[in-house]
């Protein structure tokens, strides 16, 4: 089932995904070379059950193993490829990074998804071009027929159970705060370094940022006036702008291999 080739990683994705944006700068970061194998958003959730067990993505194909959590990807990157490191080395700063990166996951992750996807389906014009980058052609017609269907189930599964709009609103402007308490003003959430939490922040924030160096198009000018007014409302905020700068400083050139056509 591998399409690694040549023994290189395998970086199983959805390409607009913030928690597969996370896995992405990892890989990137540490200068790992990988492939990327990007999968169409509904029906990754058949190939993630065969690959490692779960239903989401990303998927890190790595030696014949396949890791389904971003955790435990960045853990076994770190483990494999320590430097450029993002644990910091004292014990204290890194149990400190790693509590923030299952903050950030748990209670900003979900629901900036939700905030999003509420915002996006009502523009078929903003959502499927997004969801279809670097598919073929068949995907994009599918996509396109189904997106009546398909918009009731994004909305009952990943806008309807995290709480609905105004929760999942509540809970990223709820990040923000949490984020600029714990910056405090400094560049780094732990210690003076970049580390796992930064990165966990920053990629999470990604869709409300939309910062110019994520790696594929986010199609923000499509997306509803509503969101445009939420995002512009906390644009101005230190962590807004703190996001802005880390990916301009610390996002860097992919790592990525990409296969050469036949």
């Amino acid at each position: 089932m591998s399409s690694g080739g040549e023994g290189l990683p395998v970086l199983w994705q959805i390409t607009f995904s913030h928690f597969n944006e996370k896995a992405r700068w990892a890989l990137d970061y540490k200068g790992i070379a990988h492939r990327r194998h990007s999968l169409a958003p509904g029906t990754h959730v058949r190939r993630a059950k065969r690959l490692w067990g779960g239903s989401t993505t990303p998927i890190l194909e790595l030696d014949g193993r396949f890791i389904g959590d971003t955790t435990e990807i960045i853990a076994e990157l770190e483990r494999l490829h320590p430097e450029p490191a993002l644990y910091p080395p004292a014990d204290g700063q890194r149990r400190r990074a790693l509590d923030l990166e299952e903050h950030f996951d748990t209670e900003l992750g979900p629901y900036i998804r939700g905030a999003v996807f509420d915002a996006m389906l009502p523009r078929r014009n903003a959502l499927v071009p997004i969801a279809v980058q670097q598919l073929g052609t068949g995907t994009k017609v599918a996509h396109q027929l189904l997106y009546p269907l398909s918009k009731r189930v994004i909305r009952r599964q990943l806008v309807d159970a995290a709480g609905g709009p105004e929760h999942c609103r509540g809970k990223t402007v709820d990040a923000l705060d949490r984020l600029e308490a714990e910056l405090d003003g400094r560049d780094h959430l732990v210690g003076d370094r970049f580390s796992v939490a930064d990165l966990t922040a920053a990629a999470l924030f990604s869709p409300l940022v939309a910062p110019p160096e994520y790696p594929y198009e986010l199609f923000q000018d499509r997306w509803t006036e509503g969101w445009q007014e939420f995002r512009g409302s906390l644009s101005e905020r230190s962590g807004f702008r703190w996001v802005a700068e880390t990916y301009r400083r610390h996002r860097g050139s992919s790592a990525e291999v990409v296969a050469e056509a036949r």
